[in-house]
C-alpha cells in the first residue's frame, strides 16, 4: 500500500472515512436552502429567464465598472418592485457561471420575507457558504471545528449570527480563495437582522479584495443610509436606466403576448391591441406585464379587446383591481379566505396543508387540479410551484395586508390566526396516532427515518409545528371562542390529554422537537395569564416538564416517546396518566420514580470533566459552565441545547462569569491565567497573567470595565476589562481566596477566602472596609442588587457598609448570622430555605459548585454533570 504498511493504510484510510462523515453532517447542518433550487423556482415561477431581457446589463458602464475595476468591490442595484431585479439577478449569475475562470468561485442567494428559512441574516451566510463550500469542499475546514463542539446549533442557537459571520470572514481570507463573487438578492425582504447584514456586507467589501459583491433591493431609506457608508460601492439605479429598462420590458411583452397568440390562437387583431396596451401601460415594470397576462390566461379570445382596459396601469391600481374582481365573484369568501390563511402562516405552505386550514377547501383536499384552479382564482395574487403556495411577489403580500386588511381581514387578523389554530387542532386531532410512519421498533432512530409516500403527516406537519404560535398570535382578550377553547374540558384540554405524545412523535419525525419545546414555553406563558383555568394550566405545566425532560430521547427515536419518556416520567404525571395505556407491556418491573417532577427541570451533559463553576447569563437565556475537562460550554437555559464549547485553557478550569451585557465571559483556571472570550463566536480576545497560583473565581463589575480575580497566592486582582492591565492588587487574607464579587454599584468587592474570612474592599482604593468571621470556607458569593447582602452557596448574609474613614486594617466583625433565601446547606447535603432544609440531596447530586439565580439553583457534579434546580412559592410560603 504504497510503502506505508497495512496498519498505517489502515488508520489512514479509516481516518479519511471518518473525516468524510463528519464533513456530510457539517454541510447537512449548515444546509438551510440550496440557492441554486431557489434560482430555478423563481425563474419558473416568473415563466422563465429571457436572455435578451437582462443582457443591457453587461454592456452598463456601471456593471462593467464593478465587474472590471478593482477598486469597486460592492455593486447595489436599485429600484421600484416589478422592476425585474430578481430576474436580473438570474441572468447575471449565468453569464458570471460562464464567463469565469475554473479556479474563481461564484455564490448568491435569494431573500424571500415570505419564507422564514430564508428571510434572515443568518441564513443568508448559511446559504452563500453552502455554495462556496460545495464549489470548495476543502473550505469546510474553518466550520468543522466549531460544529464538533457544538453540532447544529452552531447555526441555529441565538448566537448564529456572530458565529457564522466569524466563519465567514475567515472563509473570505483563505489564502486558497481566488476571486469571488457573492451576490444577495431582494436586501428589502431580509426581515430579520437586515442592518446588520448591511453592515457586514459594506465592511467585509473592502477587507478583501478578491471579493466582488453583488446586491439588490428596492428604494428603501434605511439600506440607502447604511449603504452610503461603503467607500467602494458602485450604483445602478434602475430608474436611472429606464430607457434600458423599458428595452428590456418590450421583449418581455413580446415574448409574453407571443406565447399568449399561439395558446389561445389569437387573431392578428387581438394580438396587437394586447401588445399595444402593454406597452402603453408598463412603464417599466415587469411585474405588472406577468400579472395582466396571467389575467389574460383566463378570459376567453373574444373578450380580450374588451376586458383590456379593466387593466389599469401601475401595480397598486392593478392590485385594486384584482381585489375588486376577488369581491365580485360568487365565492368570494372563499378566495379572500384563502390570502388571509397565506397572508398569515409563517413560511409557505403546500395545497394539502391548505385544505386542511381552510374549511371550505375540505371537500377539494383529494383534487389537486381543482385546488391549483382556486389558487390561480385568487386574483393572480398567488401562485403555485410543487404544490407549495406563494404570493406572485412580495408586493402583492404588502398591498393585501396594507391596503386590503378590511377585505381579507373584516375581524381582524387575530381572527384568521385563531381559525389557524382552531383548524390545525382538528387535523391533528383526527390524523394524528401511535407510530404514524410504522416504523415498528421502539428504539428506530430518527437519522435512518424515510418520508412514506404518502405521507400520512402531509396535511398536518404545519399545523404540528406552529398550533402554539398562532393560537398566541389571536387577540386572546376580544375572541371569546379562544377563552372557552382554553377553558378546563375545552379542545385544547382534551388535545392535551388524547394527543400529547402523538404530537410528539410527529414533531420527532419532523425534526422539529426544539420548537415543540418553545412552543410548549409559550403556550404555559399563556395559560398562566388567567387565573380561572388552574386545571388547564398544571396539565400544560406538567406537558411542558414531560417534552423539556425527554425531549433528548424523543429528538433521537420518535417513539421512545412510548418507551424511555413514559417510564422515567413520576407515576404522578398528568401526561404519563393519560397515557399509562401506551407503556411497554414488556416490562413487568418498572423503574422506581417519585410521584412528582423532581425540582430537576434539565440535566446538560457534555463535559467530559468535573464541573467546577456554572453561571447564569444576566437576561437568563443562558448558562455557562466551567470543566476540569479544561473547556467551557455556553448552553441554551431553555432548550439545554449546547451553544458553544471554548477551548484554550492549558489547566483545570475553576470559574467562569458572564459581563453584564452577556457578550464577553471570563474564564479563570489553574494555568494561572483569565480570559476573556467573546461569547458569541467563542474567540479568546485576551489573556491576563500575573497571579502566581491557580486562579479561583473571576467576576465583571457591573459597567463591565473592571474584571476581578481569586487566586490561591492569597490575593485579589483587579483588571482593567479592555486593556487587560491590572490596575491593583488587594492582600490580606492568610490562606487562598477562592471567591471574588463586586457590589452592583461596582464600588466595593467581596472576597471569600480558606481563611474563612469574607473582606469587603474599596474597589477603588483597594482598602479592607469590613471582614467578615463564617463557619465554613465559601465557594461562591454575590452582592444583593441593594449592597446589604451577601449571597452565598449556603445562604444570605448582611454586610454592613461603614465609612472608610472608621475603617483599620485589622478590623473584624464577627458575626454568626441567620442565613436567609434559598441556598445549599454546610455540607452540601441540603437544599435550604432561610436556613431550613428542605430537600435532602442523594451523593450523586451533591455539588462541587453551585450558582442561585432567584428562586433557581444551577449545580454542577463531580460526573460532570450540570442540573438545575426550580423552587416554587407555592412549596412553601415562609421562604
Amino acid at each position: 500500500m504504497y510503502g506505508e504498511g497495512r496498519t498505517n493504510a489502515v488508520r489512514r484510510l479509516r481516518k479519511e472515512i471518518d473525516d468524510a462523515s463528519r464533513n456530510k453532517e457539517c454541510l447537512r447542518h449548515l444546509y438551510v436552502t440550496d440557492p441554486r433550487a431557489d434560482k430555478i423556482r423563481i425563474e419558473e415561477t416568473k415563466g422563465g429567464l429571457i436572455p435578451d431581457s437582462y443582457h443591457w446589463i453587461l454592456e452598463n458602464c456601471d456593471f462593467k465598472q464593478w465587474r472590471n475595476d478593482q477598486q469597486s468591490h460592492l455593486l447595489w442595484i436599485k429600484g421600484d418592485p416589478g422592476k425585474g431585479k430578481t430576474m436580473l439577478l438570474c441572468g447575471i449569475v449565468d453569464e458570471l457561471k460562464k464567463s469565469i475562470a475554473e479556479t474563481h468561485l461564484l455564490s448568491f442567494f435569494y431573500c424571500q420575507a415570505t419564507d422564514s428559512r430564508i428571510n434572515n441574516a443568518t441564513a443568508v451566510l448559511r446559504g452563500l457558504l453552502y455554495l462556496l463550500i460545495d464549489q470548495r469542499p476543502s473550505l469546510i475546514s474553518h466550520i468543522q471545528k466549531q460544529h464538533d463542539r457544538a453540532g447544529k446549533a452552531l447555526f441555529e442557537d441565538t448566537n448564529a449570527w456572530i458565529a457564522l459571520s466569524d466563519i465567514f470572514i475567515n472563509v473570505l481570507q483563505d489564502p486558497s480563495l481566488k476571486s469571488t463573487y457573492l451576490i444577495i438578492d431582494a436586501l428589502d425582504e431580509c426581515m430579520v437582522g437586515l442592518p446588520k447584514l448591511l453592515d457586514f456586507i459594506i465592511q467585509k467589501s473592502t477587507l478583501c479584495p478578491h471579493v466582488k459583491w453583488l446586491v439588490s433591493s428596492r428604494n428603501w431609506p434605511p439600506i440607502e443610509e447604511r449603504l452610503d457608508k461603503a467607500g467602494s460601492k458602485v450604483r445602478l439605479c434602475l430608474e436611472l436606466n429606464a430607457k434600458s429598462v423599458s428595452a428590456a420590458v418590450s421583449i418581455y411583452i413580446r415574448h409574453k403576448v407571443h406565447q399568449l397568440a399561439q395558446e389561445k390562437k389569437y387573431d392578428d387583431k387581438t394580438r396587437d391591441a394586447v401588445l399595444n396596451h402593454l406597452f402603453s401601460n408598463a412603464n417599466e415594470t415587469f411585474l405588472w406585464v406577468a400579472l395582466v397576462c396571467r389575467n389574460l390566461e383566463n378570459i376567453p379570445r373574444g373578450r380580450i379587446r374588451a376586458r383590456l382596459n379593466s387593466f389599469p396601469p401601475g401595480l397598486d391600481s392593478l392590485y385594486e383591481r384584482m381585489m375588486q374582481q376577488i369581491c365580485e365573484s360568487e365565492d368570494s369568501e372563499l378566495y379572500k379566505r384563502i390570502l388571509a390563511s397565506i397572508a398569515t402562516v409563517y413560511e409557505p405552505i403546500t395545497l394539502t396543508e391548505l385544505t386542511s386550514l381552510v374549511e371550505m377547501l375540505e371537500e377539494s383536499s383529494d383534487d389537486v387540479e381543482s385546488l391549483q384552479e382556486i389558487i390561480g382564482l385568487c386574483g393572480s395574487f398567488l401562485i403555485v410551484r410543487k404544490d407549495t403556495i406563494y404570493f406572485v411577489h412580495q408586493s402583492a403580500k404588502d398591498y393585501l395586508l396594507a391596503k386590503a386588511s378590511v377585505e381579507i381581514f373584516p375581524s381582524g387578523k387575530g381572527e384568521t390566526h385563531y381559525e389557524t389554530f382552531s383548524r390545525s387542532l382538528e387535523v391533528m386531532s383526527r390524523t394524528l396516532r401511535r407510530d404514524i410512519y410504522s416504523l415498528g421498533p421502539l428504539g428506530y432512530p430518527i437519522k435512518l427515518v424515510k418520508q412514506p409516500d404518502p405521507d400520512p403527516l402531509m396535511a398536518s406537519r404545519y399545523s404540528c409545528i406552529y398550533w402554539v404560535d398562532h393560537l398566541c398570535d389571536c387577540n386572546f382578550d376580544c375572541h371569546a371562542d379562544e377563552r372557552v377553547d382554553l377553558q378546563d374540558g375545552g379542545i385544547v384540554d382534551v388535545f392535551v390529554r388524547k394527543k400529547f405524545l402523538y404530537w410528539l412523535e410527529a414533531l420527532s419525525l419532523c425534526r422539529s422537537v426544539p420548537k415543540g419545546v418553545l412552543a410548549m414555553a409559550k403556550f404555559e406563558a399563556l395559560i398562566r395569564r388567567s387565573a380561572d383555568r388552574l386545571a388547564l394550566l398544571k396539565l400544560v405545566r406538567d406537558a411542558r416538564r414531560f417534552i423539556m425532560y425527554h425531549k433528548q430521547a424523543i429528538r433521537t427515536s420518535p417513539l421512545q416517546a412510548y418507551a424511555s419518556a413514559l417510564i422515567f416520567s413520576p407515576r404522578g404525571s398528568l401526561i404519563r396518566r393519560h397515557f399509562k395505556r401506551e407503556e411497554p407491556k414488556w416490562i413487568t418491573i418498572k423503574p422506581t420514580i417519585g410521584d412528582k417532577w423532581s425540582a430537576c427541570l434539565q440535566t446538560l451533559e457534555g463535559h467530559s470533566g468535573r464541573v467546577s463553576s456554572v453561571a447564569f447569563s444576566h437576561d437568563s437565556t443562558r448558562l455557562t459552565s466551567a470543566s476540569y475537562d479544561r473547556t467551557i460550554r455556553i448552553w441554551d437555559a431553555g432548550s439545554g441545547e449546547c451553544l458553544q464549547t471554548l477551548e484554550g485553557h492549558s489547566g483545570l478550569v475553576n470559574s467562569v462569569a458572564f459581563s453584564h451585557d452577556s457578550t464577553r465571559l471570563a474564564s479563570a483556571s489553574n494555568d494561572r491565567t483569565i480570559r476573556i472570550w467573546d461569547a458569541g463566536s467563542g474567540k479568546c480576545q485576551q489573556t491576563l497573567e500575573g497571579h502566581s497560583s491557580w486562579v479561583n473565581s473571576v467576576t465583571f463589575s457591573h459597567d463591565s470595565t473592571r474584571l476581578a480575580s481569586a487566586s490561591d497566592d492569597r490575593t485579589i486582582r483587579i483588571w482593567d476589562a479592555c486593556s487587560g492591565e491590572c490596575l491593583q492588587t488587594l492582600e490580606g487574607h492568610s490562606y487562598w481566596v477562592r471567591s471574588v464579587a463586586f457590589s452592583h454599584d461596582s464600588t466595593r468587592l467581596a472576597s471569600a477566602s480558606c481563611d474563612r474570612t469574607i473582606r469587603i474592599w474599596d474597589a477603588c482604593s483597594g482598602e479592607c472596609l469590613q471582614t467578615l468571621s463564617i463557619d465554613n470556607a465559601p465557594c461562591d458569593i454575590s452582592f444583593d442588587p441593594t449592597g446589604s447582602y451577601l449571597h452565598t452557596a449556603i445562604g444570605t448574609v448582611a454586610v454592613d457598609a461603614p465609612s472608610a474613614s472608621n475603617i483599620t486594617p485589622d478590623r473584624v466583625e464577627r458575626q454568626n448570622p441567620r442565613y436567609q433565601g434559598v441556598g445549599l446547606s454546610s455540607n452540601g447535603a441540603w437544599i435550604t430555605c432561610n436556613s431550613e432544609n428542605l430537600v435532602w440531596l442523594p451523593s450523586e447530586y451533591r455539588p462541587s459548585c453551585s450558582a442561585v439565580s432567584g428562586r433557581t439553583i444551577g449545580i454542577g457534579v463531580g460526573s460532570g454533570k450540570v442540573w438545575m434546580c426550580n423552587l416554587q412559592v407555592t412549596s412553601f410560603e415562609h421562604c
